[in-house]
């Protein structure tokens, strides 16, 4: 990935970037969204770190951190900043960037084990060409594009059969009671 943004830095290679935006932007909005961000203000700040990263490529250090680490925190930034102008208010940095504890607490390691159930049972109910393109994108990490070239699928067939998935998988969920329906 540290070389895709080496492309951008040097050439505003739009390929890359494209590879990087299928990677990251929907990555990024659920990751705004796990820190309680609306749907619409997670995707907006998450195309703004994209955007970030476009113009602010050549700044990008492969040696102080990954992609990864550098892009969701100017996400992470970004979303301060919205909740600042929005408030009208500071927001507490020790509480936005407190490390967060790892260690499984007594409970949570059945209650983990119970949702990594029902998210096996939604992800086989799954119909086979949904199933492996989730496997391709969130469990070996490859972007949209990598699994359009790779499957042989035009880029928005394999984006609307995700995205379909995602709906199916949030469907069952909510039937088991694991996500809220709102």
């Amino acid at each position: 990935m540290a070389d895709l943004v080496e492309r951008v830095a040097q050439s505003q290679d739009r390929e890359a970037f494209a590879e990087l935006f299928d990677h990251y932007a929907p990555r990024l909005s659920a990751y705004l969204q796990r820190l309680g961000a609306d749907p619409a203000v997670a995707e907006e700040v998450a195309q703004d770190a994209m955007v970030a990263l476009w113009r602010k490529a050549g700044l990008f250090d492969r040696q102080k951190s990954s992609v990864g680490t550098w892009l969701y925190r100017i996400a992470r930034n970004r979303r301060i900043d919205l909740m600042r102008r929005a408030r009208g208010q500071t927001v507490d940095l020790e509480d936005a960037v407190s490390p967060i504890d790892d260690a499984p607490q007594p409970d949570a390691a059945l209650d983990a084990s119970e949702r990594e159930g029902f998210v096996r049972r939604a992800m086989a109910s799954l119909p086979p060409e949904q199933f492996n393109l989730v496997r391709l994108a969130f469990f070996e990490g490859r972007s949209h594009s990598e699994i359009a070239e790779s499957e042989g699928l035009p880029l928005g067939t394999v984006k609307s059969r995700i995205r379909l998935a995602f709906s199916r998988l949030r469907r069952r969920l909510e039937t088991d009671g694991l996500v809220d329906a709102n």
